[in-house]
């Protein structure tokens, strides 16, 4: 069997913040690999580094030492215009927020990401639409924020982070705004489109009923990353961290 590629590493990351002659150290000697395929969660009490965490994978921040590599590419100190379109390029994201804008369609905020790789728009609609009917929103594409469910616009935010193609799909309490049921459909979604084509997802919840759905199931605690056993399938990630799961 072919080795799968590696999408995302970390080596000896760590991120601290200055304030005045006080030093507080947020991630510490983080150690991850990510392939492609892989699906994991990523939970952690509030305060606990997630935030700081997936900023740095996501390419909006930088660490203070260690490398982040992105498709064998270390972009630790890559400057700002390089980076933003790595993330155009490589990520996409999906927020508890949805972060659409109010102003524009579905379909139009879907078609975003390709708006900045210069595509036309035929192109840009063409994609957004086939997008918005493979979960489920063909039906809604005309439809602006304001007329659409919590979890419709999460599946809006969820087909405007796939239209371009990413390598990682960075989801961000994807759950955290809807009801139980919603958030169910939202989850089975990602896990659909991980199982069926492959795509890479890193989720980082506070849930431990969406962090156990995932291969790969990491905790951060102290600013270290912990990983549960991979023969233990379907464990849950207690915030006492007890024995059973590993450093990274």
């Amino acid at each position: 069997m072919t080795a799968q590629p590696c999408v995302l590493r970390l080596a000896s990351l760590q991120k601290s913040y200055a304030i005045g002659p006080v030093t507080t150290e947020v991630l510490q000697e983080i150690d991850l690999e990510v392939k492609a395929g892989d699906l994991l969660s990523v939970m952690g009490p509030s305060g606990s580094g997630k935030s700081t965490l997936m900023h740095i994978i996501g390419l909006l921040d930088r660490p203070t030492s260690g490398s982040c590599c992105l498709n064998g590419r270390d972009v630790s100190k890559l400057d700002d215009s390089v980076l933003s379109a790595l993330r155009n390029q490589h990520i996409g994201f999906v927020f508890q927020s949805f972060n659409l804008l109010a102003n524009l369609t579905a379909l139009e905020n879907v078609c975003l990401p390709l708006v900045y790789r210069g595509i036309r728009s035929p192109e840009m609609k063409r994609r957004a639409g086939a997008l918005l009917e493979q979960v489920g929103m063909s039906d809604r594409m005309n439809h602006r924020p304001s007329q659409l469910s919590g979890g419709q616009k999460q599946r809006v935010a969820i087909a405007r982070a796939l239209v371009g193609e990413p390598e990682l799909l960075l989801a961000d309490e994807p759950t955290g705004a809807l009801d139980s049921e919603t958030a169910r459909e939202v989850m089975n979604l990602l896990l659909q489109l991980n199982a069926e084509q492959g795509i890479t997802i890193l989720i980082i919840t506070h849930d431990p009923l969406v962090a156990r759905q995932c291969i790969r199931q990491l905790h951060l605690r102290d600013g270290k990353l912990l990983e549960v056993k991979e023969q233990d399938p379907g464990a849950t990630l207690p915030e006492d961290a007890p024995e059973g799961i590993l450093p990274r």
